[in-house]
């Protein structure tokens, strides 16, 4: 693919699994309720509105891969990173999906969202856990590769720090069969 994606390092890997150390990163995000599918699909309209110039001053931002979805984060005042933990907002899970910024732009040097359901921040640097998979990403394929995730980091005795993120890399009209779908856990690094 042609399309910037996060900077990362290989710190072990076996078969589809690996071990990442991520470099910090500034992401767009915005916040949605409903099913998995429901609000992917309305935070990616969200934030496509933002790269597509909805901002001040006016300008395009570059797509770059993947966009991620987790569940909503509870924030909690700390001098760590945040957690995420998975909650509920009434009835409906809420959502987070994140549009990473090319990496030319610092955060000052990012043009304000228009729309107030976008915010930009800083994710720093992390420790993750990763399964790769091809096809179509759906909610149950998800939850199986989650589980296998947690049975590899079982395995190598990484302990998770936060929820299963979603990576989505290929727009929808790439065959199945040449997508590349990932979940990640953050984890505690090693010694």
């Amino acid at each position: 693919m042609s399309i910037e994606q996060p900077k990362y390092t290989v710190l072990s890997s076996s078969a589809n699994r690996e071990v990442r150390r991520c470099e910090a990163r500034i992401v767009a995000e915005t916040i949605v309720e409903g099913t998995r599918e429901k609000a992917l699909n309305e935070a990616f309209s969200i934030l496509a509105g933002y790269i597509f110039g909805g901002n001040v001053p006016t300008a395009r931002i570059a797509m770059t891969a993947p966009v991620t979805q987790s569940r909503e984060a509870e924030r909690i005042a700390m001098t760590a990173p945040v957690l995420q933990q998975k909650t509920k907002v009434g009835e409906a899970a809420g959502w987070v999906v994140q549009f990473t910024m090319p990496t030319r732009y610092r955060i000052d040097d990012l043009p304000r969202p228009t729309d107030e359901r976008v915010r930009i921040r800083e994710v720093p640097a992390s420790t993750l856990a990763v399964v790769r998979f091809s096809g179509l990403a759906r909610t149950k394929t998800l939850e199986t590769k989650e589980k296998e995730l947690r049975e590899f980091m079982a395995g190598e005795k990484l302990d998770a720090i936060g929820e299963a993120i979603y990576a989505f890399y290929n727009p929808p009209f790439t065959l199945p069969l040449l997508r590349r779908n990932e979940v990640l856990i953050e984890v505690a690094p090693r010694g």
